[in-house]
């Protein structure tokens, strides 16, 4: 059908990364048996600030090498808007998440409350990892998900 079972953030740590690539966590979405009373649960995958589809990402970044507050505003209002835009087309808004995660190295203050907040995508708080997208040309990416239950596994 039309789900896609694949939804993923890949990040680089910019403190302590780990020693080689490794999954750090993972969302697992299925859809509910009819005598189960779950709310509806979606998982976003991690968009950074270019679009997909492209013949390359760095080609097409949003105020590309601007990591000044504007330039990074304009990141985070087109990510935003890619993730609002993923998630209508699973018929969810920011009202549904119960986790947004936030993925970058820079200062997101000068615009958190105006873009990110007012937005409603920290509704429920934002996670927020000290991490790069995993393009040297990619300086801001975001997830989320809105899931009914939520399970975190000991290592």
């Amino acid at each position: 059908g039309g789900d896609n079972p694949v939804a993923r953030s890949n990040v680089c740590p910019e403190i302590d990364p780990p020693a080689e690539p490794s999954f750090h966590a993972f969302s697992f979405v299925r859809t509910a048996d009819a005598a189960e009373d779950a709310a509806p649960s979606f998982v976003v995958a991690g968009s950074g600030e270019a679009p997909e589809g492209r013949d390359s990402y760095g080609g097409h970044a949003i105020a590309p090498g601007d990591c000044s507050p504007e330039g990074l505003r304009e990141k985070a209002r087109w990510v935003l808007g890619e993730m609002e835009r993923r998630m209508g087309a699973l018929g969810f808004t920011w009202a549904d998440t119960t986790g947004v995660q936030l993925y970058t190295v820079h200062d997101v203050h000068p615009f958190l409350g105006a873009e990110i907040v007012r937005r409603g995508a920290a509704r429920h708080g934002l996670t927020w990892h000290f991490n790069r997208p995993p393009l040297v040309s990619l300086d801001y990416e975001m997830d989320c998900r809105g899931v009914a239950r939520e399970r975190v596994v000991p290592a």
